[in-house]
This record gives C-alpha cells, structure tokens and sequence, in this order.
C-alpha cells in the first residue's frame, strides 16, 4: 500500500459527532461521487464525496452511508452499503472491498451489497420524520453536472414527499472545519512530501527549462513517496504568467531574468497540502524583484499574526489589505497620499493583490466552513498573500499551512525553504 490506513476509530468518532447533531427521527443517507465520463469509453480518475470519505474511509464508488440513531432495530442504526464484487470486475478492474474489509476499514458492523439499498431504504423510511440529504454547499461551488446525491434526492422526494427534507451539508461543514489529529498528521505528511518536491526543484530551475519539465519533476517526487500526485492542478508560472492567478498551461520555457511561481503541493491519503514559492529561473533575484519578495514576506508574517482565535474573517481580510497598502506605498506602486484618498474597498490595493489571504485546508484544498464562521482553535488555514505586478512582470505569492492554536499557530511548513537568501543559497549549490 502506498501509505497506512488511518485508524478506524476517527471514522467512528466523526459518525458518533454526526449522530449527536441530530434531531430526534433523522435518517442520513449519504452517497459516493460518480465516475465521470470523458469520451468514447474513457473515465476520469475516481474522487471519492468528501463527507461520505471523512465519515467511512471508503475511496469506492456506488458506496451510500445510511444513519438512523433511532431505529428501532439497533441493527438498522447504522448501514454501509458498497458494491458487490465478482470474478469480472475482479479482472479488469481489480480487488474490491469485502464486506469483512469495510467493517475493518470504517468500524461499521453491518454492511451490505449496494443492491440492497433500495428495499432496506423503503423499510426504514416509515420510521423516519426527517431527511438529511447531501448538497454542494460550498460558497465557491458552481455544480453543473449532476451528482448521484442530486439525483437520489429528485428521486426520494418523489417516492416520499410528505417527509421532512433537511440539508445535511452545514452540520458536515462545522464538524469538518475543526481538524482532528488523526488529519492533522496526514496533511503533515503532504506537506512533507510536498517540501520534498521542492527542494528537488531549486537544484533544477534554470533558464531553458520548461514549466512542464517542473511539473514532471514535482509528480516524480510526489508519486515516488507514495502520494497519488497533485493535490489541485498545477500552477508553475514564468514569467508574465506569473501575473496570471489560475495559470495551469505551463507550457513556456523559464527565461533568464523571471521569476517563476509555483503553486503546487501533494495529497496523502485524501488529504491536501497547499504551498506557494516564487523562486528566480536564474538562481538570483534582482534588486526590484528582492524588494517585492520582502515585503510580500513581511505581510505574510504579519497575516500569520492576526490569524488568531476569536478574529472575524471579514475583519482579517481587511487587516491584512491594510498592511499590504504600506507596503505597496513603500514599493512606490502608489503614493500615500492616494491611498489615504481611497474609498473603503482598498482599490488601489487590490490592483496588486485582489485574492482572499487565507482559506480552510483538508479533503477539499479549499476546505468547507459555515459561512463567516469565527478562527478557532483546531482549525487549518493557508495564508498566501500575493503582489502581481502585471505592467513589470513581477508576480509573488508565498504560502504555507498553519494550524490555529491556543497561544500561537503551528506552521505546517516550517521546514520548506521560504527566506530569499536560502531560496537562492540552495539553487546556488544546486541541492
């Protein structure tokens, strides 16, 4: 196997908080993701449904996760359903989970084949006042495509329509945003593997090398440490690209002089990582681009400051525009008088950093939360402030992950090279 199974225990434990958010009469019925098309007979590589994951450890399609506290058969409480196996898929699509294996893997005693949802779902549903089903609910989501969670609720609101329907997405968005220590030592690991990968890049970057080559060599690395690949595709910007915030083309050649950013970082174990580095193609930074790079530095430290317990992400936001404003004024990008001038909305500011400084990391790169919900301790953030200045072909943006504690916040990434003169020692002596 490519890295340990996580301890069944944090699958239990997730279910037992699940269950004490509800009310009584609930039943949950969670769904797997589907395997997507491409053309002709192809699929794209299965991505298991973040909270069926969170709440089992089963990485398998056609799987749906049944609760219901009250039932009054102790053996209808709680049900996995996975996807008979036989001889033919066996074959061509290999081994998949026993019934024996799912109950080691997620600490549910009863599981069941897939096939038999539907009439065990129909005996229980009588029993049932309320339903909680699955929705994307994250404030960045624009699903188009319908999911099999989507599709089960046309149908199970159609076959029983005096029920009352409830969305189960906000209490999985609170429970998931406080980390347990079972995943903050999974996302360790990515961002381990991640620092890896690297510091394998700073002896290779050089004038003439393509951003795709880097692409290779960050997946080489990932791969062989038992990471499946990519946590988020690739940003490896050269260049003007550099200016661009969702490049993933990467497919210029680095040239002598630019700078390159990479924001790029592993999964392990369905867990993400989330790093950023700028780093000079020629080994060197130039004495503008040294400029930039320490003051997007400083306000990186300084977000890291006010990333604290009890702060409001609305007001955080606006904190870290205000130390982004001085240090643009001192880059001469604008005077102080017209940024004392400006209106509320920070425009001149946002010319040159007009991203979101901080998000939740964890299944998902941009991890769920309730909306606005206050920093607490127990939670992963990235900070990744950026300066892009498109008229002179500078773009930086650094990030590191950090877990918000009690007294001060444990950066995740502590051990990847983020000072100039590091970046460029290490590059010099090609190590």
């Amino acid at each position: 196997m490519r890295h340990k199974s996580v301890d069944p225990d944090f699958f239990t434990r997730n279910r037992e908080r699940l269950r004490s958010c509800l009310k009584p009469g609930s039943i949950v019925i969670l769904h797997s993701n589907d395997v997507y098309p491409t053309d002709a007979d192809g699929t794209i590589a299965f991505r298991q449904n973040s909270d069926l994951f969170y709440l089992t450890g089963v990485d398998q399609e056609e799987t749906i996760l049944l609760l219901m506290p009250d039932a009054v058969n102790p053996q209808d409480r709680e049900i996995l359903f996975i996807r008979e196996t036989n001889e033919h898929i066996a074959v061509w699509e290999g081994e998949k989970l026993s019934k024996d294996d799912a109950r080691k893997l997620t600490g549910i005693a009863r599981v069941e084949w897939t096939s038999a949802f539907d009439s065990i779902f129909h005996r229980l549903m009588p029993q049932a006042e309320r339903v909680l089903l699955e929705t994307n609910e994250h404030s960045r989501a624009t699903p188009l495509v319908e999911t099999r969670n989507a599709r089960f609720i046309k149908s199970c609101q159609a076959i029983y329509p005096l029920h009352r329907y409830e969305r189960l997405a906000p209490i999985m968005h609170r429970l998931r945003m406080i980390k347990d220590e079972a995943e903050f030592q999974m996302i360790r690991r990515a961002c381990d593997i991640t620092g890896a990968g690297f510091n394998r890049l700073l002896g290779f970057i050089k004038p003439g090398v393509g951003e795709w080559e880097i692409e290779a060599e960050l997946l080489h690395e990932f791969v062989r440490s038992g990471s499946r690949g990519f946590a988020y595709a690739p940003i490896i910007g050269s260049g003007k690209n550099s200016c661009v915030l969702h490049y993933v083309k990467n497919d210029q050649v680095c040239r002598e002089g630019d700078l390159v950013l990479l924001d790029v970082a592993a999964e392990w174990g369905g867990w993400n990582a989330d790093m950023t580095r700028t780093v000079p193609v020629s080994g060197r930074f130039s004495k503008r681009q040294r400029q930039v790079y320490d003051a997007l530095l400083r306000v990186f430290r300084g977000a890291n400051d006010l990333l604290r317990p009890g702060n409001d992400p609305t007001e955080y936001q606006k904190q870290v525009l205000s130390l982004m404003e001085r240090e643009l004024v001192n880059l001469g990008l604008f005077s102080a008088k017209d940024a004392a001038a400006q209106g509320p909305d920070k425009a001149l500011v946002k010319k040159y950093f007009m991203h979101g400084t901080s998000h939740h990391l964890g299944l998902d790169v941009h991890d769920v939360c309730p909306p606005n919900a206050t920093f607490a301790e127990g939670m992963l953030f990235t900070i990744e402030p950026g300066i892009y200045i498109r008229e002179e072909g500078i773009g930086i943006r650094l990030e590191n992950d950090f877990l918000i504690g009690k007294n001060s916040n444990t950066d995740l990434m502590t051990e990847i090279p983020i000072e100039a003169e590091e970046i460029e020692e290490r590059m010099r002596n090609k190590s």
